[in-house]
């Protein structure tokens, strides 16, 4: 600031000293008041602003499920190969591919020519067989009262019906010929043996199929329900068993829940339907298999996918937000609690595990503690930290900005 002066009249020798005293007093004193003034007020209340205001939650003991995160890969609940059970050239096929079909649906058709005529020649058979059955059989029901009477050799009769009995297993034996010849023609339509998608036809119409070929006419999977195969460690399974046995855990029905490749939640939960009883000596691991609705089907044989298993629920504990969990120089959990005198108090705890986005605390706390949720970055570091006063609120309440210091 500019402070315009007074020209002074010229002083005289005898008072020059005195006036220019006094001149350098005045400067000062204007200079001065141009400056920056001293808040003493800002400064009493940057003093006065009281402790900080942080954020708590209430710890109540709940209940909750340990889950293990497994990856696996999905299965179709049944899988049938369709194979042809007589051999001849593929005339029809009679289904679309990658549709659905029904057991029992006619899939191929097979030239029946070769079996028609073996069935019409079996038929003939048993027709001689059931003639020269009739045949013997009369002349045995005529030996029979001479043989009696004396009239011929009694050998002559049994010779009669010997030749009679022989007739009759011609008879069954056409019979059975008969009936092989109608299965093989019931064969050249090739039927599907289960309910399913059907994939590929690997034979087209004009092909040569065989029976006891190498390779299936197609494939059929069941793919409502679907399995998983999943792969857990021994050791985990055996680390799991323990932590029941020695925390008070319960086993649960197990419940599973996918997450797909892409990393999406498939929307259907499953079920485990059963565990190896022995582990696998190679890799070390015991085989799951969980069962999954699949009424869109969504899930696909071969997909990789992850499923999380709630294998056990423990109750008495108490879920603590991660961000409230600090670590002390010994790397020992802790967190800070606010005590009945309005106190932040530093509270050591044993939190195995996490679930989501908490701590599983199972020692250090008690019902009704009031953990600091929000604000601890306003505490002051070091020792005073643990017995700080605070302004505590509950964390769904808006926090007051701290002012920040003048300068």
């Amino acid at each position: 600031m500019f402070v315009p002066l007074r020209l002074l009249p010229t002083p005289s020798r005898t008072g020059s000293s005195r006036t220019g005293s006094a001149l350098l007093l005045a400067l000062v004193a204007a200079l001065g008041a141009c400056g920056p003034s001293s808040d003493k007020s800002g400064d009493k209340q940057g003093r006065d602003k009281g402790p900080p205001e942080v954020g708590f939650r209430v710890m109540h003991p709940v209940t909750v499920t340990q889950e293990v995160d497994l990856p696996g890969r999905i299965t179709a609940a049944q899988t049938a190969e369709v194979r042809p059970q007589v051999s001849g050239i593929i005339q029809q096929r009679l289904f679309t591919e990658g549709s659905l079909v029904r057991a029992g649906q006619p899939l191929y058709r097979i030239d029946q020519s070769l079996y028609r005529a073996s069935q019409a020649q079996a038929q003939a058979n048993l027709a001689s067989s059931l003639a020269n059955a009739q045949a013997a059989q009369e002349k045995a029901n005529r030996y029979r009262p001479l043989a009696e009477q004396g009239a011929i050799a009694r050998q002559d009769y049994t010779d009669a019906a010997a030749a009679a009995r022989q007739a009759q297993a011609s008879v069954a034996q056409s019979r059975a010929a008969l009936s092989t010849t109608q299965i093989n023609l019931r064969f050249t339509t090739v039927p599907a043996p289960i309910s399913g998608r059907i994939g590929r036809s690997l034979f087209t119409v004009g092909a040569l199929v065989t029976n006891g070929q190498a390779d299936p006419l197609a494939q059929i999977s069941q793919l409502d329900p679907v399995y998983v195969d999943l792969k857990q460690s021994a050791a985990d399974l055996l680390r799991l068993r323990r932590q029941m046995a020695g925390e008070g855990s319960a086993p649960v029905a197990a419940t599973a829940t996918l997450v797909l490749d892409d990393g999406s939640a498939y929307p259907q939960p499953g079920r485990v339907a059963f565990s190896e009883v022995t582990a696998d000596p190679a890799t070390g691991t015991v085989t799951l298999r969980a069962q999954f609705p699949n009424p869109q089907g969504l899930l696909m044989p071969g997909m990789f996918v992850h499923a999380k298993l709630a294998q056990a629920s423990q109750a008495g504990v108490f879920l603590v937000p991660q961000v409230a969990v600090t670590r002390d120089p010994a790397g020992q959990a802790q967190v800070y609690v606010v005590s009945q005198d309005g106190k932040a108090q530093a509270r050591t705890i044993t939190a195995p595990r996490t679930q989501g986005d908490a701590w599983v605390v199972t020692e250090g706390l008690s019902n009704g503690d009031r953990v600091i949720t929000q604000g601890l970055g306003k505490l002051k570091a070091g020792p005073s930290k643990a017995g700080q006063p605070v302004k505590p609120v509950p964390e769904t309440a808006p926090q007051q900005p701290r002012p920040a210091k003048r300068g």
